[in-house]
């Protein structure tokens, strides 16, 4: 050895000996030996000996084999290996430094048939005292709603046309004045042109028979329904410049014969002719003070047939000024009408007042039908 060196102990092998294989974990590097036939490269040193052999691989046989599965049992597993472990037998928990655990979400299942119900939370004591609330005022209304009802009569079922057909026949001494002959009438639509009217009251005849109030003419013509009572008003306009007699014939009649009739005069045009027009009233003192037979300017007559009631009415100038030409109001209603009644309006004055008393002795006679 060289100097600095240990003695290598007695026995000891000695490195690049002869049979000696040098170990794994042994840095050094072993010298290529050139190829036989070739002469060495320059710049080498020779070292006059082989180097050491590689190590050799052992034998197949020899090298440990990897560690494989136990093999799978052959025998059927028995009741206690086939049973399964109860759940929450296996300790789910994650451990320390595992990392944030992944949760899957569960998945919504739908089909045509059903749907997923949103759950319903209890409910509030606010919610359930407004509840309470709109239940009460509810039954409030409508207990309301009956006891009116029953107080003042109006009610939902409507009287038989009988009934009311009966009521109509008394309502001459059964009703108000009033309630027949309203002081103020609004007739809207009424004039002209689709224009407003509106007629104020100024006098109410007494009631009477048939006797002197009609054109013996007209009694005749009205003789198969008889006369009970005839009842009239004369009303003017806004203007004070028309004057209007308005009557009510109660029949004696039933709704057969009040039928007959009404159909008589449309037939014969009864109500178009003017040795059948009614007679105005005329009261002292105002405006229809000069409101005579020659003053009759344009009438209409109406044959009722759910009431034994005749309506009619007459009308002409407040001035007392005489009307050679009366013309019917539905001829003077005519588009295109040229006489006096037409250009003044007085057939207007006649329909319009005539269908508002007529209306209204219908919805009295409901009235008190319905509270009775």
């Amino acid at each position: 050895g060289g100097p600095g060196e240990a003695p290598a102990p007695a026995g000891a092998p000695r490195p690049g000996a002869a049979g000696q294989r040098p170990a794994e974990n042994d840095a050094r590097l072993r010298p290529v030996p050139p190829a036989p036939g070739t002469a060495p490269r320059a710049g080498t040193r020779d070292t006059g000996a082989a180097g050491p052999l590689p190590p050799e691989m052992p034998p197949v046989s020899e090298m440990p084999l990897p560690p494989q599965a136990p093999p799978r049992p052959t025998a059927p597993p028995t009741a206690a290996t086939a049973r399964r472990r109860a759940v929450g037998a296996v300790d789910m928990t994650p451990r320390p430094g595992a990392g944030r655990p992944i949760i899957f979400g569960r998945p919504l299942a739908f089909d045509d048939r059903t749907t997923q119900l949103r759950p319903v939370g209890p409910r509030s004591k606010p919610r359930l005292a407004a509840v309470a609330a709109c239940l009460v005022l509810g039954l409030g209304l409508i207990g309301g709603a009956v006891t009116g009802s029953w107080i003042t009569g109006d009610s939902d079922e409507t009287p038989s046309a009988e009934a009311l057909f009966s009521a109509a026949g008394d309502a001459w001494h059964n009703e108000p004045v009033d309630a027949l002959f309203p002081p103020r009438v609004k007739g809207d639509g009424a004039g002209p042109g689709g224009a407003d009217r509106e007629w104020t009251r100024i006098a109410v005849a007494p009631d009477s028979t048939c006797k002197n109030a009609l054109d013996p003419l007209l009694r005749k013509a009205l003789q198969p329904v008889g006369c009970d009572r005839l009842l009239r008003a004369t009303y003017t306009d806004a203007t004070r410049s028309h004057v209007t007699t308005v009557g009510m014939l109660f029949t004696k009649a039933d709704a057969e014969s009040m039928g007959a009739l009404r159909t008589r005069f449309a037939e014969e045009g009864l109500d178009k002719r003017d040795d059948l027009m009614p007679r105005p009233y005329a009261a002292k003192g105002t405006p229809a003070a000069g409101f005579g037979d020659k003053q009759r300017a344009s009438w209409t007559v109406s044959v009722l047939t759910d009431a034994p009631v005749v309506v009619y009415a007459v009308s002409g100038f407040a001035d007392g000024r005489v009307v050679s030409e009366p013309e019917p109001a539905a001829e003077a209603m005519s588009a295109g009408a040229t006489s006096a009644p037409a250009q003044s309006g007085l057939g207007h004055e006649a329909k319009g007042l005539a269908d508002r008393v007529e209306r209204k002795l219908r919805k009295t006679v409901t009235s008190t039908e319905k509270s009775s």
